[in-house]
């Protein structure tokens, strides 16, 4: 078993965000602490849309990427999923397909020949989830809930999931995810929030660090081939802290595609059953820093190299490549035809359960 955008309107005092009436079928939400740290999401794809955190001088600024109102999500965000709950399948599975106790599951494929994040078929990042606000203590929080039928992107078996995003008074979102299935299946969650600890510009300054000697490697469609390569020697080594952009344009393998990091980080062995530190980041202007703890196997990181420059921010940014940095927990990608690789199946009377928290503060160093 496995274990920030302001919105076009102003939050009332339950939380629940006003719309235009051209977006009345979706609802924004804030979480709030009495640090300062607000986190906003919708319905809609349980999407986070803002996380404000203070820098070293008390400044607020967003740090996650994001559109200026949520007809733009709807409309738009199946490209780069800026915030999204990804799902049923996050990353990709080769072919489109999978075998599951001697039957074969076929998806619709996204990406070539191969399904990305579940497939072409609308995904969980594109659904109305019921949210339920609730207060412990000194913690803001709400849980979110969704039921995917059986065969919802061609994967079997009715799935209800449950994610509850916790605001700790420490300055830290805590995401907990669960699910329960009806039939054999597979599974993947991750949240999909690009960041940005500047608030604005590229990350390319800004340091990382990630407790992993080896990833996941994969060919020339980003699919893996089934081994953990050694980290040594190659640009994706951050077991010691430096510029994200230090080896961001390295030519050749494993670097692929249009250029940046897209690349899948083996953190652990198999889901453990609390989370544990992974990555660091930091950012020397502002002092803003982030460290993810997960209880999830690998770290999926993506700079954003895809993103075509068309589309702006909140403030009417233009949102770039490179302006943020995607950092995806979740299970290895194409598990379920890698024997080798942690399981992601799921069986009836399970409970799918894994938690990420995002861990903010600042610091005087730059």
């Amino acid at each position: 078993m496995r274990t920030a955008i302001a919105l076009a309107v102003l939050m009332g005092s339950a939380g629940s965000a006003q719309l235009p009436a051209d977006e009345a079928a979706i609802q924004g939400y804030s979480l709030r602490n009495a640090a300062g740290m607000t986190v906003r999401f919708l319905d809609y794809g349980a999407t986070i849309t803002a996380i404000n955190v203070p820098d070293r001088a008390g400044r607020t600024a967003n740090v996650v990427l994001g559109y200026g109102s949520a007809a733009e999500y709807r409309a738009k965000n199946v490209k780069n999923r800026f915030g999204a709950t990804i799902g049923r399948y996050a990353g990709r599975i080769a072919n489109a397909r999978f075998s599951l106790d001697g039957q074969t599951y076929r998806l619709t494929p996204n990406s070539g020949v191969h399904a990305l994040h579940g497939g072409a078929a609308p995904g969980l990042d594109t659904r109305r989830w019921h949210v339920r606000r609730f207060r412990e203590g000194a913690i803001d929080a709400a849980t979110l809930t969704l039921l995917s039928p059986d065969a919802d992107q061609g994967f079997p078996g009715e799935l209800t999931v449950t994610i509850t995003y916790r605001l700790l008074p420490d300055n830290a979102l805590r995401i907990d995810y669960a699910a329960r299935t009806t039939r054999p299946t597979v599974l993947n969650l991750t949240n999909h929030s690009y960041f940005n600890l500047a608030g604005h510009g590229s990350v390319t300054a800004q340091r990382l660090r990630i407790a992993a000697t080896r990833w996941v490697e994969t060919d020339s469609d980003g699919i893996p081939t089934g081994r953990l390569a050694p980290v040594a020697h190659t640009p994706l080594d951050f077991r010691t802290e430096h510029a994200i952009g230090e080896r961001i344009n390295h030519k050749g393998p494993p670097m692929s595609g249009p250029g940046g990091y897209n690349h899948a980080w083996a953190v652990a062995p198999a889901m453990r059953a609390s989370p544990r530190p992974v990555l660091w980041m930091r950012d020397p202007a502002s002092g803003r820093t982030l460290r993810v703890d997960t209880t999830e196997p690998s770290v999926q990181l993506y700079t954003g190299d895809y993103i075509d420059g068309l589309d702006v921010d909140a403030k009417g940014r233009p949102i770039r490549p490179r302006d943020g940095i995607a950092i995806e927990p979740q299970g290895l990608a194409d598990a379920p035809n890698r024997p080798s690789f942690p399981s992601t199946r799921l069986n009836p009377g399970q409970e799918f359960r894994s938690t990420t928290i995002y861990r903010f503060g600042a610091d005087g160093r730059s």
